[in-house]
């Protein structure tokens, strides 16, 4: 077999391969089996049907596509690897030339991993915000702890903001109820915005029996979008009575004697869980770094792909939430051509940063273990919601394991780039990174262990969506 690579692009390549014919045979002698074994023809056991007789029932040329179709995927795999290209997509292959006895030639255009020439990534710097939990951030965390103790009790008043009503509530479309629309005995919080919008404002002021009604749009259902009428009745009206913020409650709402101890605790792990934002915006920070120093060439059609693919992830959890784009779009100060832009960036960077971590994982010849393996694949099913076993069968059967490898890989070369880098905060104080556990506390420097596991701390969008 001989191959030729014509180089279209950095990122795109046309093989040309032949393929003598002595080379189809074995080819051929399995598809004359393969036919044999399909076929009925008086006098012949099945399978045992001679090529001759194959030919003048079947036909040769059957007997030749099917050897070309077998030989067609290890001619082009073998072709790959001769040439030294990864490919990144399915190729496109064209038969140029093929006759009986007389030899194959074909070509295969596909996508391919961009050659990358690597700069120096030792000691690289970046910047991250200061770690600040101020009084307000406490107290915001202990009166939402508050409520949870809170007892509701009955008004006599109109209801406001913060209250507790008891509603009946239909919408209507032309006089008719909307299928969906209508509930009873529903109990809301008065300003909290989670139902539909206009409801907070009808309901401000409103006693109990007294009904109001007002115009506004579905988010969901087959009249999404269009103008309803909305009719809805106070039956209660409930204010919320907070425990008193002390001792007794910081007994009662944990296992601190003191509401002292309890503050200290609540700022703790808000500490801890802002180190841990720190973390991820320096890992980001650092590959950022990186990424502007080196220009890596992307296949469009593998951006296009993630770009639909991200798009439609979005649409659908708008969808879930029953809030339509344009919607999510004003809310988020953004037009569409801005969410477009914003989509397309972090698209592209999130491919470079891949074909990066992947070159620096092959050069530094990182690997991966069982153990390290079975340990991603269990945490990635408890970030999904899933059980273990089979999240793990589904990665075996649908052929995703070298995906959870490159993974991997990528998080090991994350995190050298994270540890050989001078990262600080905006007063210039160095981060702690090294030593920062996963529930966000500092832990003791410990002796260098060649044999202990690498952390794992690939950025969300290097993880690829899975089946």
């Amino acid at each position: 077999m001989k191959s030729a690579v014509e180089t279209l692009s950095p990122t795109r390549a046309k093989l040309t391969i032949e393929v003598p014919f002595e080379e189809l045979k074995p080819s051929l002698d399995a598809a004359y089996q393969k036919i044999a074994k399909q076929i009925n023809v008086p006098g012949f056991r099945r399978g045992k049907v001679p090529p001759q007789v194959i030919d003048r029932q079947v036909g040769r040329g059957v007997v030749l596509d099917e050897a070309v179709n077998e030989v067609l995927p290890k001619a082009y795999v073998e072709a790959l690897t001769e040439n030294s290209l990864t490919p990144l997509a399915q190729p496109d292959i064209e038969v140029t030339k093929f006759e009986d006895n007389e030899g194959l030639e074909f070509t295969a255009e596909v996508d391919i991993k961009p050659e990358i020439e690597l700069p120096a990534y030792d000691g690289l710097e970046a910047t991250v915000e200061d770690i600040e939990v101020t009084d307000a951030d406490v107290d915001e965390q202990l009166d939402a702890l508050r409520e949870r103790f809170g007892t509701l009790i009955d008004v006599e008043r109109p209801a406001q903001d913060g209250d507790f009503v008891v509603i009946d509530l239909v919408a209507t479309k032309d006089g008719e109820v909307v299928n969906g629309a209508e509930i009873s005995d529903f109990s809301y919080k008065v300003g909290s915005g989670g139902m539909i919008e206009g409801l907070d404002d009808a309901l401000a002021g409103a006693s109990v029996d007294e009904e109001k009604t007002f115009t506004t749009q579905l988010v969901s259902g087959d009249l999404v979008g269009q103008d309803v009428d909305v009719k809805v009745k106070v039956k209660q009206v409930q204010e919320q009575e907070l425990p008193e913020l002390d001792d007794d409650f910081a007994q009662e709402a944990s296992e601190f004697d003191t509401l002292e101890e309890l503050r200290a605790d609540v700022r703790e792990r808000l500490t801890r869980g802002k180190r841990l934002e720190q973390a991820a915006a320096a890992r980001d920070a650092v590959l950022e770094s990186l990424l502007e120093k080196v220009d890596i060439p992307l296949p469009e059609t593998m951006v296009t792909e993630e770009l639909n693919a991200r798009r439609a992830n979005v649409e659908q959890q708008l969808a879930m939430a029953g809030m339509p784009l344009e919607k999510y779009l004003e809310d988020e100060g953004q037009t569409q051509e801005e969410f477009e832009a914003d989509l397309d960036r972090r698209v592209r960077d999130a491919i470079a940063a891949q074909f990066l971590l992947d070159e620096i994982a092959d050069k530094e010849e990182m690997g991966v273990d069982q153990s390290e393996l079975t340990q991603h694949m269990i945490r990635r099913a408890q970030q999904s919601g899933q059980d273990p076993q089979e999240f793990v069968n589904h990665m075996f059967e649908h052929n995703h394991v070298p995906d959870m490898v490159q993974e991997i890989r990528r998080g090991k070369a994350l995190q050298q780039l994270v540890e050989g880098a001078t990262v600080k905060d905006a007063s210039g104080n160095q981060v702690e990174l090294k030593n920062l556990r996963g529930d966000g506390s500092i832990g003791e420097d410990e002796p260098a262990d060649d044999d202990a596991e690498a952390p794992v701390n690939a950025p969300a969008e290097l993880i690829a969506d899975e089946d």
